[in-house]
């Protein structure tokens, strides 16, 4: 979790997940929140930005006995793709004293959402991740991720810069370690060229298999346990 407590030993208060839909980000939107409440004194305010589909969103954690402490905010009502922007987010961008992380949606309406506001924003306040998943079809060729960025950095007003990269091989409820370490092997072969990954996500029960088996140089550091809130009943069958 290097990366995360280097952003809030930065002063980092407002982070922001972007990347294609079904990557993961609404899952690990939800454990970033809980993590940074945990090792934080400030309020975490998580705004489900997410308007490109129905399911899996975060919002859906509203009442979760193990998220009580985090503020939820979204669009309670949605027409379409409209790019609405939830109510106060730019006030606590701009709070120093408040936490934003912020699950954007999966393509650049999603983005184009966040490009309003972020020019309020102070720069020097953001963590912007973008996530990756080798699982995902859009995620198998850096042709592809390549013009990801490009949609999505045309305008949401960030750069290339900006953007820290986090993989997630996770391929749904039923990953193995195996998968975990595939997916992770393959991503770092595709990206490694052009950037680092900063952070991988691994589900938190297959923890201690997948260190064992990464390669030498993924520490625990490098490794963000994820507990899966968003296991719904239907998918347990």
């Amino acid at each position: 979790m290097e990366l995360i407590n280097t952003a809030l030993a930065q002063g980092k208060t407002n982070f922001i997940l972007i990347g294609e839909a079904g990557c993961g980000k609404s899952e690990i939107a939800l454990n970033l929140a809980r993590y940074i409440a945990d090792n934080t004194e400030k309020t975490v305010h998580l705004f489900d930005m997410d308007m490109t589909k129905p399911l899996f969103r975060s919002r859906d954690m509203l009442n979760s006995e193990g998220l009580s402490d985090i503020n939820f905010h979204f669009v309670e009502e949605q027409f379409f793709d409209a790019p609405t922007v939830v109510g106060g987010v730019r006030e606590l961008l701009l709070d120093p004293n408040e936490i934003v992380v912020m699950d954007v949606g999966g393509d650049d309406i999603g983005a184009r959402s966040i490009g309003g506001f972020m020019m309020n924003a102070r720069k020097e306040s953001l963590c912007v991740m973008y996530v990756l998943n080798y699982y995902r079809p859009f995620c198998q060729d850096i042709d592809h991720i390549d013009r990801f960025l490009a949609e999505i950095l045309a305008v949401s007003r960030l750069t290339l810069d900006d953007l820290h990269f986090i993989d997630n091989p996770n391929a749904g409820i039923t990953t193995t370690v195996e998968e975990t370490v595939e997916g992770s092997r393959k991503m770092h072969s595709i990206i490694n060229e052009y950037r680092d990954i900063e952070l991988t996500c691994v589900r938190e029960d297959l923890m201690d298999e997948v260190t064992e088996k990464m390669e030498k140089d993924m520490s625990d550091s490098l490794i963000m346990p994820l507990h899966l809130y968003l296991t719904y009943e239907w998918l347990k069958a």
